[in-house]
This record gives C-alpha cells, sequence and structure tokens, in this order.
C-alpha cells in the first residue's frame, strides 16, 4: 500500500466516524414557553399539542414543551413568564389574555403567539389587527356582534324574558354593554348591568340580579369573571337564573349553555404560526392577528333539567354539541 492510499482510507475513516458520531448526538430539542391560567391536561392545551403534532412536531421528539399554569391564580403569571424568559425558549404561548399581557411584559425579543384576548388592540398587545408591530401576534376571540347574539340565544330560550343581567367589568370597553342593549331594544329586553371588578363582587353582583329581578345572565368573557367559573355557575344554579356564558369550558363545569369561537379550534390554529415562526424565519411583526372562522353553540341540559327549564327545539336544531 503506498502512502497516498494510505492517506485516503485513513481520512474516510475519520470522515466515517465522525458523521457516525454526529448523528448519535442527540439533536437539540427546540423549546416552547407555555404560559397558561390552567394546567397542562385541559382542553385548549390538548388541542394545541394537536395542532403541533398535524405539523410534525412531538414532544421530546423535536420540541420541548415548558409548561407554567398559576391554576387561576392570575397574579403567578408574571414570575412564570419571567421564568420562560430565563429559560431561553424560542417562543412563548400564552392561553389567554392575561398571560399574554404577563409575557409581553417579560420580554420584547421573543416571540409570543396568543390566543384568548378578545381586544388585542385595546389591551395593548399589538399596534392593529392587520400589522400587530413588537413581538406578539396570535388569535383573538372577540368579533363584532358576538354579546348580541348571546341574547337573542338565550331569549330564544326563555321566551318570556323582559330584563336580563350582563355580568361584566366595567374596566374594559363599553361597546359591549352599547352592542347588548341595542339588541335588547329590538327585542323588548332590558339590559341590567351587573358589575365585577374583583373576585370580592361576584356574589354582590348575583344579589344585584336577585333584586333587579332579572331573568337571565349574559357572562362576559373579562377578568376577573372569567377566572372564577365554578363559582359564577354555582351562584347561577342556587338563584335558579338561566345563563349563556362565552365558551364550552363554563359547560363542563355545570354551565347552561355557551356560544362563542371554537377554543379547541383557535389553539390548534396558533400551532401554525408556531410552525411559521420556527420553522420559517416569520416574525410576529409580519403576522396579522386572526379572528374566529368558527363558532359552537353547546347546551348542557343535565343544567336545564336542574332548572326546571325546557330547550326550545329550535335551539337544540342549532347546538353543535349537547350534554344529556
Amino acid at each position: 500500500m503506498n502512502r497516498r492510499s494510505a492517506i485516503r482510507r485513513l481520512a474516510t475513516f475519520f470522515l466515517t466516524t465522525a458523521s457516525l458520531a454526529e448523528a448519535q448526538q442527540p439533536k437539540k430539542l427546540l423549546r416552547i414557553g407555555y404560559l397558561t391560567n390552567t394546567g397542562r391536561e385541559s382542553p385548549h392545551a390538548q388541542a394545541f399539542r394537536q395542532g403541533l403534532r398535524d405539523l410534525s412536531y412531538v414532544e421530546g421528539k423535536n420540541i420541548a414543551i415548558e409548561y407554567r399554569s398559576a391554576e387561576e391564580k392570575l397574579d403567578r403569571l408574571p414570575g412564570f413568564a419571567e421564568e420562560l424568559v430565563r429559560l431561553q425558549v424560542e417562543i412563548i404561548f400564552a392561553a389567554s389574555g392575561p398571560s399574554a399581557a404577563a409575557a409581553k411584559k417579560a420580554t420584547s425579543a421573543i416571540p409570543i403567539i396568543f390566543v384568548g384576548t378578545v381586544d388585542p388592540v385595546a389591551a395593548g398587545l399589538v399596534d392593529s389587527l392587520a400589522r400587530p408591530g413588537g413581538n406578539v401576534t396570535g388569535f383573538s376571540i372577540g368579533a363584532p356582534g358576538l354579546y348580541g347574539k348571546r341574547l337573542e340565544i338565550i331569549k330564544e330560550t326563555v321566551p318570556r324574558l323582559t330584563r336580563v343581567g350582563l355580568l361584566r367589568n366595567p374596566a374594559y370597553s363599553s361597546v359591549l354593554i352599547k352592542e347588548i342593549r341595542s339588541v335588547g331594544q329590538e327585542l323588548g329586553v332590558q339590559v341590567q348591568s351587573l358589575e365585577v371588578r374583583s373576585a370580592n363582587d361576584i356574589d354582590r353582583a348575583f344579589e344585584a340580579a336577585t333584586k333587579a329581578q332579572v331573568g337571565a345572565l349574559i357572562v362576559a368573557q373579562q377578568a376577573p369573571i372569567n377566572t372564577n367559573p365554578k363559582r359564577i355557575v354555582e351562584l347561577a344554579a342556587k338563584r335558579r337564573l338561566p345563563a349563556i356564558y362565552s365558551d364550552t369550558p363554563w359547560i363542563h363545569v355545570g354551565g347552561l349553555m355557551s356560544y362563542g369561537p371554537s377554543s379547541a379550534d383557535l389553539h390548534r390554529r396558533a400551532a401554525v404560526y408556531v410552525d411559521k415562526i420556527l420553522k420559517e424565519g416569520r416574525t410576529p411583526a409580519d403576522l396579522p392577528v386572526q379572528q374566529p372562522m368558527k363558532y359552537e353553540l353547546m347546551i348542557n341540559l343535565k343544567t336545564a333539567k336542574t332548572l326546571g327549564l325546557t330547550i326550545p327545539p329550535i335551539v337544540l336544531m342549532r347546538a353543535e354539541r349537547v350534554i344529556k
């Protein structure tokens, strides 16, 4: 064997060994921060993971998800957001409006995708829906006419309804109550504002509902209302008030009915934006805020029976899901 041939064989050996060693090295997992009010096994979290799997992202294989849950204690969110920033995750998924606000305050560099904000412009998350600017974009759960539609549904459900209570936080935009009162005038239904600024106001709001003799409730998707579902559902049942909520999780804790965007659909769609940022190198500033595409009416017949309420067939026919 001549010297040149020996050198070639030796080089081939080292190149092959290096390639094998490199192949045996574990690939770096892309880390996604998941910031939420609820747990990692919630239906929303499962929908988000399914959306990722549909795009070939699998936990433990090519991604790692760092879950941080406030478990309905919103004051914990800022600390968890800062912790995700220290972990240097590639992206933060914020599964609620308060989560998105905490994440934005914690970082202006890490991309943030949110779901669960009614008005992201008014909340200060983005500059506009079409051009978010900055490091935040996502999926809004607000749409014009949504609360008016809820009033129409509860009026169809309770045909003799003449006064409805709107459980709301007055710190938010007044557009909501103006919208409902406008529809209420058309339907001959007076709207009583029941104000909840903190969790301590919830019981007082229901006492005010009784005094005002409201015949049903519309429950706004606003903090601290949407972080106290069990308490609100229990009080509605205790006072025998039919209520319509914004999302299906309320129904799973005993609420009568909900109408609104499909949160599961929004969480699955959020995975597409994660993919665009991680794989395509897009930035949140260039990805417009998306609005709901799918709406669901869900009815809990068990709760209706407890309330002594018969759901009219015309309402049942429109329901995507019915709990019997």
